[in-house]
């Protein structure tokens, strides 16, 4: 009975595997930027897979406003798109309702929907791809490569225990890929994601406790920059 259930979780897995391998829709970048006074930009979806899917496209709110209106339209919203093919999506700013003195950002959802499998057996995937989308304002002060440069990072006590608080002055978001906490010769990993402009975060250091000094303390962490790279910086705390 157990020698049954192992090969049925086998070829479960196997079967999950090729449904994955034939799921094949790519993007052609991680996060897409409109820098006004542009009201338009786009990006590549690839499909990789050996036969044709559906792919159905849209915006969302990102963040906790999401009465807000979605100033923005995609085009084409649902097509058929052919084995080894790619098709440009068009993203489209009606040209108002968003702040002028900060970037916004949105998330862009690309799903797939394969056709119907002759093979009643086969296990389909619906696969979802989502990016963030940024509208940069013209005329923003500074710089968005300045922006991690400049972050204030202070450690605060909350209910007994240490936090780090880190504050963003700037106009630009700043998205997190790691942060990590160096005291002495300990380090601890700092779970962060992203930073909005002009605001402040607290984040939980695990295992960090009867911290009487920050002298000697130092903060280094990695964020990901327009292109999908990532960029290193180390910085004092401000305590």
């Amino acid at each position: 009975m157990k020698l049954l259930s192992s090969r049925t979780l086998w070829a479960g897995l196997l079967l999950l595997s090729s449904g994955l391998a034939n799921a094949g829709i790519t993007l052609s970048g991680t996060r897409v930027v409109l820098q006004a006074p542009a009201k338009e930009t786009s990006i590549l979806v690839r499909n990789q897979a050996p036969q044709d899917v559906m792919i159905q496209s849209w915006m969302e709110i990102e963040g906790p406003d999401d009465a807000q209106d979605l100033p923005f339209a995609i085009t084409p919203n649902l097509s058929r798109l052919g084995a080894n093919k790619q098709q440009t999506l068009r993203i489209l700013f009606q040209g108002q309702g968003l702040p002028t003195d900060r970037e916004s950002v949105f998330r862009l959802s690309v799903q797939e929907i394969p056709q119907k499998s002759a093979n009643d057996n086969t296990l389909q995937i619906a696969l979802r791809q989502r990016i963030k989308v940024f509208y940069r304002p013209a005329g923003l002060p500074g710089t968005v490569a300045d922006a991690p440069k400049e972050l204030k990072w202070r450690l605060i006590q909350q209910g007994g225990k240490p936090r780090m608080e880190v504050t963003n002055n700037s106009a630009f978001h700043v998205s997190f890929a790691s942060v990590k906490l160096h005291n002495g010769s300990k380090s601890y990993d700092i779970p962060a994601d992203m930073l909005r402009p002009k605001s402040s975060l607290q984040l939980d250091i695990k295992e960090l406790t009867g911290v009487t000094s920050t002298s000697g303390m130092k903060i280094e962490f990695q964020n990901v920059n327009d292109f999908g790279g990532l960029d290193k910086h180390s910085s004092a705390l401000s305590n």
